[in-house]
């Protein structure tokens, strides 16, 4: 199938993290996505590792010194056939090197300027350094995280870098996609990773405001402070994890475990909730964890295995639905979301690159002819991976 972003192109200025991500569901999407790596970054890559680097699909690799005349040159005239620049350097530093909005912009009005930051370009964090534990923090997220009497804990770096960062800058350069080719002319997408974690909290600000979400972290529904919205242990040490909040999933949990309205405490007395919680952990150390989920397969009890990163991708309703996918001896998430009536995953077209891997070939649809490639070579602007 024709994917919705084909004939799109894409250059995307090295980073790490939630640039990358932005890539690569660009490129999952069809894009024809540009990675400028750094010169220097051509040593260091190894080919051999590249098919497992997943988060570098989907793209081709040219390398160059952007400290350079000559390789700022050659990103303005990448940028002449470009639909899209990415770029998540610092605030200013796009600027300096010459290739900042208002650069690229004059070489090409409707190129679609995206940019990711944790602070966002304003405020008085904007040029301070930080990480996605930060960003979330200071969103009001993070707070969230943890147990009752806990610390918060960070859930990894998904929510600031990844949704809030990558994500949110994808679906902001789609946006802006959709308006220039309504208006004919280009756009600047600024996305703070720190607004990006404050917006997937809307519905928790929602209820926090109407009284039902407490600043005590897990002590509400849906942060492991309800019994019935939990993990518990089996066994085999493994886990489960139970999500039965509706009156008719709370039922069929209750009759998986065996038991009855009568014999535990009354799941509406928030007072009781460590008692009822002590009932099902009892319960779910009589099976192993592969045990329950058997057990519950056939029952709309919201109750599933806690799978692992290495067990995820062979769970039998994954493999049915090709929510993983095999690349060269390599496991991938499968591209997201899908189209079409058939709902089939949609393909990934090219395998991780790694850095120089393909300067020679992007100069040359670019205009450059060999004479002149072979001097950007040896003036150290450009680099081609020997491999």
């Amino acid at each position: 199938m024709v994917k919705p972003l084909d004939g799109v192109r894409v250059l995307e200025l090295a980073s790490i993290g939630p640039v990358p991500f932005c890539g690569l569901v660009l490129s999952d999407m069809g894009a024809d996505v540009v990675r400028i790596d750094r010169a220097t970054d051509v040593a260091l890559a190894d080919p051999s590792r590249a098919p497992g680097t997943v988060l570098d699909r989907g793209r081709r690799s040219i390398a160059v010194d952007l400290k350079s005349d000559a390789g700022v040159d050659v990103v303005l005239r990448l940028v002449e056939d470009a639909d899209v620049l990415v770029e998540g350097y610092r605030p200013g530093v796009a600027e300096r090197l010459g290739i900042g909005p208002h650069a690229c912009r004059a070489r090409n009005p409707r190129l679609v300027y995206g940019r990711l930051t944790g602070w966002g370009r304003t405020g008085p964090l904007a040029d301070r350094a930080g990480h996605d534990i930060d960003y979330i923090a200071l969103a009001g997220a993070l707070s969230a995280f943890g147990r009752a009497g806990g610390p918060p804990t960070p859930p990894m770096n998904v929510l600031g870098d990844f949704g809030g960062g990558g994500l949110l800058l994808a679906y902001g350069i789609a946006c802006a996609l959709v308006q220039t080719g309504r208006t004919g002319e280009g756009q600047v997408v600024d996305a703070a990773m720190v607004d990006g974690a404050a917006l997937l909290m809307a519905p928790f600000y929602a209820a926090r405001q109407i009284g039902f979400w407490s600043d005590e972290r897990g002590t509400n529904m849906l942060d492991t402070g309800s019994p019935y919205y939990d993990t518990y242990e089996c066994a085999d040490g493994r886990w489960v994890a139970v999500g039965a909040i509706e009156p008719q999933f709370y039922a069929q949990l209750l009759d998986g475990l065996e038991l009855t309205a009568d014999d535990v405490p009354d799941r509406d007395d928030r007072t009781r909730w460590d008692d009822l919680r002590a009932v099902f952990a009892t319960r779910f150390k009589a099976k192993t964890r592969d045990e329950w989920a058997q057990l519950f397969a056939s029952r709309d009890a919201c109750v599933t295995p806690i799978l692992t990163l290495a067990e995820a991708p062979h769970h039998a309703h994954n493999t049915t639905r090709g929510t993983f996918v095999e690349r060269d001896g390599v496991v991938h998430p499968a591209p997201a979301p899908r189209f079409g009536d058939g709902a089939e995953p949609l393909t990934i077209d090219r395998p991780p690159c790694y850095a120089g891997q393909h300067t020679d070939e992007i100069l040359r649809e670019a205009g450059y002819d060999a004479a002149a490639i072979e001097r950007l070579g040896r003036v150290g602007a450009v680099r081609q991976h020997p491999a």
